[in-house]
């Protein structure tokens, strides 16, 4: 290792809180919902650790192997991305801050070299300025990788537990109980809606459901056949299933689709079905 590289690496290390001070104190953000509106002194803190265990990975890149250095990134990447606050704080918020960040510290490698320019070549300060830069580039992009693929984990998630409550068992008298459909029904959310059915009747020990689908505007091939699929489920376990609120539109998809209606018990309306009991 170069010994102008092990004196840089020592003058960052003694710089390292300063360089996080610097940057938590000229850090201005408007957003109250932003990582960085940070208003209480334990969150300041937290910050202001963030930010200085970056600074503490960045000043490896002088002394450490590439490998070694990507690896403690990637460690602090999994840390701060899987962090509440940074997963609400806008893309561009963070990737600002980065910015910020990278100009910052490369005021101190200049600081640095002004101390002694006859010492440092310009050829050497031009390398370490792109290895910083290099080494940014690549703490940004796998970042923003790992934000996303959080964002889109908790919005399936998300998704998942919308598509439970917006099919809910409704428990009504002597072991029956209700599934009112509402809203357009895709086939992600028509399979989501068998599962949860036939676990909930399994769960309330229900014997007779009553599906209404009065609600339920537009309906394609796939999704009609996951309903006659969840009502030919439901008589494997033992639940009868009444059916009620059919559109001429999902009748005729269901018969393009060639399903009989035969063994099912069928009211033209919710009320109709209920008063037959």
């Amino acid at each position: 290792m170069p010994k102008m590289n092990q004196s840089l690496y020592d003058f960052l290390e003694s710089h390292a809180e300063e360089i996080s001070e610097k940057w938590f104190k000229t850090l201005e953000e408007e957003d109250v919902d932003s990582v960085y509106s940070v208003k209480d002194e334990q969150a300041t803190r937290k910050l202001i650790k963030q930010n200085n265990d970056f600074i503490h990975n960045l000043n490896n890149i002088f002394t450490e192997s590439k490998g070694k250095v990507q690896e403690n990134i990637f460690n602090w990447i999994n840390l701060i991305g899987d962090d509440k606050a940074h997963l609400q704080t806008p893309l561009h918020q963070i990737f600002r801050e980065f910015v910020r960040t990278r100009d910052i510290y490369l005021s101190y490698l200049n600081k640095f070299v002004e101390e002694d320019p006859t010492a440092i070549p310009k050829e050497r300060a031009d390398e370490w300025r792109t290895e910083i830069v290099k080494t940014l580039d690549f703490t940004i992009h796998n970042f923003i990788k790992k934000i996303d693929t959080n964002t889109t984990l908790q919005l399936e998630a998300q998704k998942e537990m919308i598509n439970e409550l917006s099919s809910p068992v409704i428990l009504l008298q002597d072991n029956s109980a209700l599934l009112p459909l509402v809203g357009d029904i895709d086939t992600a959310r028509a399979k989501s809606i068998l599962e949860n059915t036939l676990s909930q009747c399994a769960t309330k020990g229900v014997d007779h459901l009553y599906l209404d689908l009065s609600g339920v505007v537009i309906i394609d091939t796939m999704v009609a056949n996951e309903i006659f699929q969840l009502i030919s489920a439901l008589s494997i376990i033992g639940v009868r299933t009444t059916l009620s609120g059919i559109r001429p539109e999902i009748a005729q998809t269901a018969v393009q689709l060639g399903l009989s209606f035969e063994k099912i018990n069928i009211k033209s309306t919710l009320a109709q079905a209920l008063a037959s009991s």
